[in-house]
């Protein structure tokens, strides 16, 4: 694709100056179909012009999510809503993107810069493993950790992120509203900018969650934003012998 000079003075609308000799948006669909909605390429060209911008969010973000995790994205609308919580670009970062930590944030022990990932599974049943028992009824989808080794004298390190399905109508929402759950002081969610709720200070991380990640039941934190994003950090239990000889 030829790089785009970008334009820092469009005013998105019919006389913009960006749309003049661009293609429409069914032929930008169609190249971009082609790269199999390809993420970077679908960033490049967001960072163009707010016309480029704005098809990103309504449209191509939207595809990329729908090819990258069909059926979970199935679900996620199936209560007959068009989009998703938090925006499409958001979700899109989420699937691919592993947030990692810095110095003084949410998981202030270690420093671990965030990058991105070929592709990560994402289970809604593992996402039950999150939630206590009154609130299972949620639906939850919980990425497999992504494992960062020898970062601290502990053990390894492991991140994993999700996403709620209509998190403004969930009981963990209520319940962190019922106990008077404050949000985080500085931080924001790194996928929407949204606050954030600590879940252990609210006591609402239930020992399951450990057992699905393979960690130190004391050593799991995740937070949650106002759009239902998750993320998280654990410390991982050792592998066996045998299981390190696999």
């Amino acid at each position: 694709m030829i790089p785009l000079t970008k334009q820092y003075r469009c005013i998105h609308s019919k006389s913009c100056q960006c749309t003049k000799g661009h293609l429409n948006e069914d032929v930008i669909y169609l190249v971009f179909q082609q790269l199999n909605w390809n993420p970077h390429a679908i960033a490049n060209l967001s960072c163009t012009c707010k016309w480029f911008d704005d098809l990103a969010k309504r449209v191509l973000w939207k595809e990329f999510c729908k090819t990258r995790a069909p059926k979970m994205m199935q679900d996620l609308q199936s209560s007959g809503s068009h989009s998703v919580d938090g925006s499409w670009r958001a979700l899109g970062k989420l699937l691919i993107y592993c947030s990692g930590c810095t110095k003084g944030g949410l998981f202030n022990s270690v420093q671990v810069p965030g990058h991105f990932v070929y592709r990560t599974r994402f289970s809604r049943t593992s996402g039950k493993s999150f939630l206590l028992p009154q609130c299972r009824t949620d639906v939850l989808y919980v990425s497999d950790p992504c494992e960062h080794l020898e970062q601290r004298d502990e053990g390894d390190l492991g991140f994993f992120r999700g996403i709620f399905k209509s998190f403004s109508m969930s009981k963990v929402k209520k319940m962190l509203i019922k106990r008077g759950a404050k949000f985080h002081p500085t931080e924001m969610c790194p996928y929407c900018k949204a606050k954030l709720w600590n879940m252990s200070e609210t006591e609402m991380i239930p020992q399951s969650a450990s057992c699905r990640l393979g960690s130190y039941e004391d050593c799991v934190d995740y937070y949650v934003c106002l759009n239902g994003h998750l993320l998280g950090m654990c410390t991982l239990l050792p592998l066996s012998d045998s299981e390190a000889s696999q």
